[in-house]
């Protein structure tokens, strides 16, 4: 799986600073305790020369200075002398005592110690092991502030790419989320004033597109409203002679009858597409009002009332919306169901969790799953052509999406299609 952009920039800060980092920090250990051994290797050859001159001069080894971990030996053909900590001599690097002098790093009885090897006048030689002890605890001591020191970087790093990243991306997000809007329908979506001047002409050019695209669909829409209000007094006209001509159809024997069945039934589909014109012209011109709060179950009650009847499965809900729009959408559903699938057979409310789901069930061919989203285009009318102007359900769609909620349509068993339309639920009811 790929990383996002934000993941890849906060990794490379935290990589980048751990790799500095650890260099900065193995450098440091390096010259830190190899400056310290230096050091504790002359202090100890200063004092092993010392002391095997004081040796040479008086054979009493109990006048000589040595710590709690340290030990001096003589060897020499009289035998062995020792003082301090008792070390076995055959526990010492054979190479150092065998060829003094010599200086060595050892563990003698699971101690760290240094081995000074001196020669004397008389052929014994001079042995003197310092503990490094100490010098061990330091040198872990340092690692650990090291490591830690590593660690911590890393992960400030890691920290200063995340806020790098937000920071940068922050535009592109703005970007993406105004796109995504107006994608949505909200043509009013702009991009904040910005503070850099190469952003500050993105936004500009973004906007402008913006505004172009929405004086487009206003005068598009405008367009449609004109042409919609002007059709609407010669169809007014042509439906009320439509249904005199109906009253009278049975005075029309043979080919005139047919005639005038077919010229009535266009005359009132084209009446529905004005209709319908209409009502999205006005969706995409006019601003949605303050929500009000609908008891959705009473709206679909008095909706279904005023028309054939159709079992109701209702539970109370209360939604945050636009009346007109619910009533809107129930009548569309309603009306699709009864001139593509022979009427809705159930109209249910139900209540999930924070969302309340509205959902039109009939008993129909259904909708094949590659058309379930093309049926909610504008003039789409599904596998056939059917009595509809293909409208009613865009507008459903259409006002379900200033409604803040989604719809969709899947298959109801044994057959048919259902209808759903979710809501947010009113929030002291969710």
């Amino acid at each position: 799986m790929r990383l996002t952009l934000r993941r890849r920039v906060t990794l490379s800060f935290g990589f980048g600073l751990l790799v500095v980092t650890s260099v900065l920090a193995f450098a440091t250990w390096n010259l830190a305790t190899g400056s310290m051994l230096r050091q504790r290797e002359a202090s100890a050859t200063r004092q092993a020369e010392v002391n095997a001159r004081l040796v040479e001069r008086s054979p009493d080894l109990g006048t000589l200075l040595t710590g709690p971990d340290s030990a001096i030996l003589v060897l020499g053909p009289a035998g062995t002398r020792t003082a301090g900590r008792p070390v076995d001599p055959a526990r010492l690097p054979a190479g150092v005592v065998e060829h003094p002098p010599a200086t060595a790093r050892t563990t003698v009885d699971g101690l760290p110690a240094l081995v000074v090897t001196r020669p004397l006048a008389d052929g014994a030689v001079y042995v003197e092991l310092f503990g490094l002890q100490q010098l061990d605890r330091t040198s872990t001591s340092l690692s650990a502030v090291l490591i830690a020191g590593t660690a911590g970087s890393a992960l400030l790093g890691a920290a200063l790419g995340s806020w790098v990243s937000n920071r940068a991306l922050r535009p592109l997000a703005e970007l993406s989320s105004a796109a995504g809007r107006i994608a949505g329908g909200d043509l009013h979506a702009r991009l904040p004033d910005q503070d850099d001047p190469e952003l500050a002409a993105l936004a500009a050019e973004f906007n402008s597109t913006a505004q172009a695209l929405e004086r487009r669909a206003l005068r598009d829409a405008r367009f449609a409203s004109d042409v919609s209000h002007e059709l609407r007094s010669p169809l007014t006209t042509m439906v009320n002679a439509g249904e005199v001509l109906r009253r009278r159809g049975d005075h029309l024997p043979g080919t005139a009858g047919t005639a005038l069945e077919l010229l009535t039934s266009e005359v009132d589909r084209f009446a529905r597409l004005v209709a319908d014109l209409l009502e999205i012209s006005r969706a995409d011109q006019t601003d949605d009002p303050a929500p009000e709060e609908i008891a959705l179950d009473v709206l679909v009650r008095t909706v279904v009332a005023t028309r054939a009847p159709v079992p109701l499965d209702l539970e109370h809900a209360v939604v945050p919306g636009d009346r007109r729009r619910l009533e809107r959408v129930v009548t569309n559903l309603l009306d699709n169901a009864e001139r593509h699938a022979g009427g809705a057979v159930l109209v249910s409310v139900r209540v999930l969790g924070s969302r309340v789901r509205l959902e039109v069930e009939d008993a129909g061919p259904g909708v094949p799953e590659p058309l379930r989203e093309e049926v909610f285009e504008r003039f789409a009318r599904g596998a056939a052509a059917g009595p509809g102007s293909g409208l009613g359900l865009a507008l459903v769609r259409e006002h379900v999406h200033r409604l803040g909620g989604r719809v969709w349509v899947e298959d109801r068993s044994p057959r048919g299609a259902r209808f759903v339309v979710e809501l947010v639920l009113r929030s002291s009811d969710g």
